[in-house]
């Protein structure tokens, strides 16, 4: 049996007509860029966030760092961010020309850990950027206070963690800005690069606007800016894939749930962790191997049987080939935690559109490598 990783195009032909309607209400329009679709999809976005704002941009990357440069975020200042994480989280604050100070991630969730963070707060230090890894937020709560006490902003990059909540939080609810991606990977994806920010701010919303369209905000009007706007089409995939995004996150967890329980048993890795009173959305179900050595011939045996397992992210920012770039950068603290998870992790199929008799196959895999070692 083969297991692929995405289950996007099983998906698409779930929903087709939905989103062909959607596609082709933009093509007959004649409006691509900046039209009337992508003013619907901003519309129900943040509707369905909760926020007062939501601005579509080209990626989530973009997300960032617009949403750093609305806040004045800039050369000189300190972005504090965790290493074990997509790169894209520093590299949008080294665009904007800031300092990142990495801090270790918390042992159990590997989301970025609160108590790293007050130690390496500075003068110049300007803002917190937590990830909601792998699909689990970031414990918000103790990160804003912590804010609050030195008033730094928080941007969070929600790039996997779109539907999920936390203990008595909702995304957006404790930060200054949310940024999340819509490429074709995510929980929410278009059929290409895309992604958004979401504020409560009314003057982020006005300056993200202006920079993601080559700072103008009237026809021939112009102040420096970028180009980074969510193409129309693009947007009709998200605004149809929107209506379905909470029955599809309940399937992940469903299906996570399954894995972790069927998978209780295991003596050679660890499962993940779900904080209590928190809805994980599971981007990603990642194992740990515990013999780290041994991680690259767990993924190499189920991949040999067809399953087509990955890891995420197996070399941490930190660690990256050639870093840094002549980068501003600094570690505050050691990494055992992140540097553990990027050594040992190993995600598994999981989507919405996995069968029974996969998500069974997946487990009886995992378990045969688990009983030879």
């Amino acid at each position: 049996m083969k297991v692929g990783f995405y289950g996007h195009v099983r998906q698409y032909h779930n929903i087709k007509d939905e989103i062909d309607g959607n596609i082709q209400t933009v093509l007959e329009s004649g409006s691509y860029v900046m039209g009337p679709m992508l003013s619907k999809c901003e519309e129900e976005l943040k509707a369905y966030m909760g926020t007062k704002y939501a601005i579509g941009v080209g990626n989530g990357t973009d997300a960032i760092y617009l949403s750093l440069i609305a806040l004045g975020v800039g050369p000189g200042d300190e972005v504090i961010t965790h290493p074990n994480t997509f790169f894209a989280t520093a590299e949008a604050a080294w665009i904007v020309g800031c300092k990142v100070v990495f801090v270790d991630c918390d042992e159990d969730t590997r989301c970025i850990d609160p108590a790293k963070i007050e130690a390496a707060i500075t003068d110049k230090t300007k803002a917190i950027l937590p990830v909601h890894l792998y699909g689990q937020c970031a414990p918000m709560k103790e990160i804003r206070t912590i804010a609050d006490k030195h008033n730094l902003f928080v941007v969070e990059d929600n790039a996997q963690g779109i539907d999920g909540y936390g203990d008595g939080f909702k995304q957006g609810e404790l930060s200054d800005a949310v940024c999340t991606s819509f490429i074709i990977q995510k929980n929410l994806g278009c059929f290409g690069d895309g992604g958004a920010v979401f504020t409560n701010n009314p003057d982020i919303d006005a300056k993200i606007r202006k920079l993601r369209n080559h700072g103008s905000d009237a026809r021939n009007h112009h102040s420096q800016g970028f180009n980074s706007r969510l193409d129309d089409i693009q947007a009709g995939v998200v605004s149809a894939k929107l209506k379905h995004i909470t029955k599809w996150t309940d399937q992940r967890i469903a299906w996570a749930g399954q894995y972790t329980r069927k998978l209780a048993g295991a003596k050679n890795f660890r499962l993940p962790t779900v904080r209590p009173g928190y809805r994980h959305v599971f981007h990603l179900y990642v194992l740990e191997v515990n013999d780290p050595s041994k991680r690259d011939a767990m993924v190499d045996f189920l991949k040999e049987n067809g399953i087509d397992a990955k890891t995420h992210y197996s070399i941490a920012i930190h660690q990256q080939d050639g870093f840094p770039w002549g980068k501003e950068y600094s570690f505050h603290g050691t990494f055992e935690n992140a540097e553990r998870n990027a050594d040992s992790c190993v995600s598994l199929p999981l989507y919405p559109e996995l069968t029974q008799e996969e998500a069974d196959y997946v487990v009886e895999k995992v378990l045969e490598w688990d009983s030879a070692q």
